[in-house]
């Protein structure tokens, strides 16, 4: 019964007036679970009729309180914690063989000599080529506790036997900023995936290698499809904009008083022009900045409505390795906005908003976007009317391309049709690119896809049967050359590069610009009523 006492420990903390019902349910949950264990018909398993109903009772509250089983926790808190231990490798499955893309920067196997194109054949002295390999089952040989040690034996071009290596696991960085670079002499442009504990430290070299352009007195800041992170790595980024003893953020719940967040004396962007890039997928600490930079009229927020996450989860570790992420209260932006969008018709309608979102029009459309006029705020400078309930709205809207021949192209890349191509296409040029563009500027001027390889794209998306029409193939062909030009620089030279040239003649990249650019079309959009 050790499975109740640990689903019930957690409720225990609640006010006395509530303590006595909680007892009780204890009381009642149990006896349920010993007549189950001791009367049921069939066999039962107990620890599982626990989690279930843990997972049904937290499904009842909101959609952003779960359960996380004791397996499931390291993995979750990787991406946020901003390691992990392993050998140091990105890697991809190409014609059932594990290929290593790229080593990351001094880390073991970049220390021993482990290249990209590389294949790894043997693990431990057990081959894994051509027997099904699965992401997961590479995640299972290659990851473990630093200090512990792999044997591999890999492939290598031009070479007749297999090379041995021994690597020695050690912890692994995960990077939270993808980008950092000039958009142009005067604006700088940083993108950040999640707010992870590594994040302010980051963008701190970020934006200081930029200051070291002289004509930097704009910055970009991109947090599209940046679902959140931790909520005090997002107050720290939005300190880096704000003057002192700003409201950034404030938290309360019915069992949780307020709490305010305040910017400190020290910002590294205090000063110059400010645009915030956000999407639909924008969501909880990227909400958090982008509304603080809003509701204090810092800068201007350029995309679509993000996505309307407004709610404080706090880990609740249970005895037996599990934790509950409950939801304790609700973030409030300094105006006092809500941004929470609801869920009051329950978490299927929820997770379904960005489908409702589609077929309503909202993300090709201002003009379909409805907001609640009964969540009506202003901005703490200027006055501007901003809206509550259901994410941040932007200054300045960028539609989603409503092009249907996109169909075909994203088919090619979802089926990981170009990706493979690309990987086939490094394993012999992967030399010559190096040596030929010895630097990412020689590369970005003077390297292209050439048709060859595109019609090699479309032949295998046939192969495969991806539904097209000569249309939406000639669509497609210069957005599949930009991509792969893209891919292939992440490989060669780095994400950072990857971003560089992706970012070039998009849309909102260049709204971006343009606004930033216009001194007096910034201010006046900033001071819009």
């Amino acid at each position: 019964m050790i499975g109740i006492a640990v689903f019930f420990a957690f409720l225990m903390g609640a006010a006395p007036a509530q303590a006595q019902d909680v007892q009780e349910s204890m009381i009642k949950f149990g006896r349920l679970l010993r007549l189950i264990d001791s009367y049921y018909v069939d066999s039962t398993n107990v620890d599982k009729l626990t989690d279930e109903a843990i997972v049904d009772l937290l499904s009842k509250l909101d959609p952003h309180s779960v359960y996380i089983s004791k397996e499931e926790v390291e993995k979750m808190n990787e991406p946020l914690v901003g390691s992990f231990e392993g050998i140091g490798i990105s890697f991809n499955i190409l014609r059932d063989t594990l290929m290593v893309v790229t080593t990351i920067p001094g880390g073991p196997s970049e220390k021993v000599g482990l290249m990209p194109g590389d294949r790894i054949m043997v693990v431990d002295g057990k081959p894994i080529a051509g027997v099904g390999l699965q992401n997961s089952d590479v995640m299972d040989m290659l990851r473990g506790d630093k200090g512990t040690r792999v044997d591999l034996q890999v492939q290598r071009n031009r070479e007749v036997s297999l090379l041995d290596f021994t690597i020695i696991r050690d912890k692994i960085p995960l990077y939270s900023l993808d980008a950092s670079y000039m958009l142009n002499d005067h604006t700088g442009y940083i993108k950040i995936n999640r707010f992870a504990a590594t994040t302010t430290d980051e963008f701190d070299t970020a934006i200081a290698d930029l200051k070291k352009n002289p004509g930097l007195e704009n910055l970009v800041l991109d947090l599209r499809g940046n679902g959140g992170g931790y909520l005090k790595k997002a107050i720290e980024l939005a300190d880096q904009f704000l003057g002192p003893d700003k409201l950034v953020v404030y938290t309360e719940g019915n069992n949780d008083r307020r709490k305010d967040y305040e910017s400190s004396a020290v910002g590294e962007f205090e000063h110059g022009r400010l645009v915030v890039l956000i999407d639909e997928g924008s969501a909880s600490a990227s909400e958090i900045v982008s509304g603080a930079i809003q509701d204090w009229d810092r800068g201007l927020i350029i995309g679509r409505r993000s996505f309307g996450k407004g709610l404080v989860q706090q880990p609740f570790p249970l005895t037996d390795g599990s934790v509950v992420r409950l939801t304790t209260a609700h973030y409030y932006t300094p105006s006092g906005r809500c941004i929470q969008k609801p869920y009051d018709k329950g978490v299927e309608e929820y997770r379904e908003d960005y489908l409702h979102r589609f077929e309503s029009g909202e993300l090709f459309s201002a003009d379909s976007i409805h907001l609640d006029k009964s969540q009506v705020y202003s901005t703490l400078v200027n006055k501007r009317e901003v809206y509550g309930g259901g994410g941040i709205m932007p200054d300045v809207f960028v539609p989603l391309d409503t092009t249907s021949n996109y169909a075909f192209y994203n088919q090619v890349i979802r089926r990981n049709i170009l990706n493979t191509a690309i990987l086939t296409y490094l394993d012999s040029n992967r030399e010559t690119i190096k040596n030929k563009y010895p630097d990412f500027a020689s590369y970005d001027n003077k390297f292209s896809i050439g048709d060859e390889f595109v019609e090699n794209v479309i032949a295998q998306a046939a192969e495969e049967k991806v539904d097209s029409d000569k249309e939406s193939i000639d669509f497609a062909r210069p957005l599949i050359k930009k991509l792969g030009k893209a891919l292939i620089a992440r490989d060669v030279f780095g994400t950072n590069y990857y971003f560089q040239v992706i970012n070039k003649d998009e849309e909102i990249i260049k709204k971006a610009v343009e606004v930033l650019e216009n001194n007096s079309n910034y201010e006046k959009i900033l001071a819009e009523k």
